[in-house]
């Protein structure tokens, strides 16, 4: 089980996800959102030890993203908007791609798809805004299938998501904040915890 905390703006917040065993930690680079990072301004990044670091984009031109990436030495890259499905094997095998929740057999085909292309699929119904979604449903639809799972989860619910759903990543932003952007540590920890004592599976890594 991969657990990613996602939406971080502070070196601090970066850290106790680090000192909480979380193995991602995500940057939202979407200019004009709660949770915003500037790039110019974010260079600490690079300095991170012992945590994967992602950087999420939202309908950005792919050379930007590549600049950031490049730039902050980011390790995988999430597309969290409706760019071309082509571009997960223009960026390489270290991509995180947001889609909606399943509701139908074309769904498990794109991740599918997705998987044989070396990304992981995220599942987040809200794209970023805490909506929840059907688990048990979406454990059905996409059974045997790796996929990260996103939208509304904190510590208190992610335990039972990850026994309905079955996803080998959850992800959190807002369920471990005190504010827009400023996350607990205390929440962080109590969030990692929940989620490893769910799961029996080791963590493992996808390509």
């Amino acid at each position: 089980m991969l657990v990613k905390i996602c939406g971080i703006r502070r070196r601090e917040d970066a850290e106790a996800a680090v000192r909480a065993g979380a193995d991602l930690v995500g940057f939202v680079f979407v200019p004009g959102t709660p949770r915003a990072v500037d790039p110019q301004n974010a260079d600490w990044i690079k300095d991170l030890l012992g945590v994967e670091t992602v950087g999420v984009f939202r309908d950005a031109p792919l050379d930007w993203i590549d600049e950031v990436r490049r730039r902050l030495h980011l390790d995988r890259v999430q597309l969290h908007g409706s760019e071309p499905e082509d571009w997960v094997r223009t960026l390489g095998r270290a991509v995180i791609r947001r889609i909606p929740a399943p509701t139908g057999t074309g769904d498990r085909v794109r991740v599918e798809g997705l998987t044989a292309m070396g990304a992981l699929a995220l599942v987040d119904p809200g794209a970023g805004d805490g909506v929840l979604c059907d688990w048990s449903a979406v454990g059905r639809r996409l059974s045997g299938l790796p996929f990260g799972l996103a939208g509304g989860l904190e510590p208190k619910t992610v335990g039972r998501a990850i026994r309905e759903a079955g996803p080998m990543l959850v992800d959190v932003s807002s369920g471990v904040e005190v504010s827009h952007g400023v996350k607990s540590a205390a929440k962080i920890e109590a969030f990692v915890q929940a989620a490893r004592n769910a799961s029996s599976r080791h963590a493992i890594s996808f390509p």
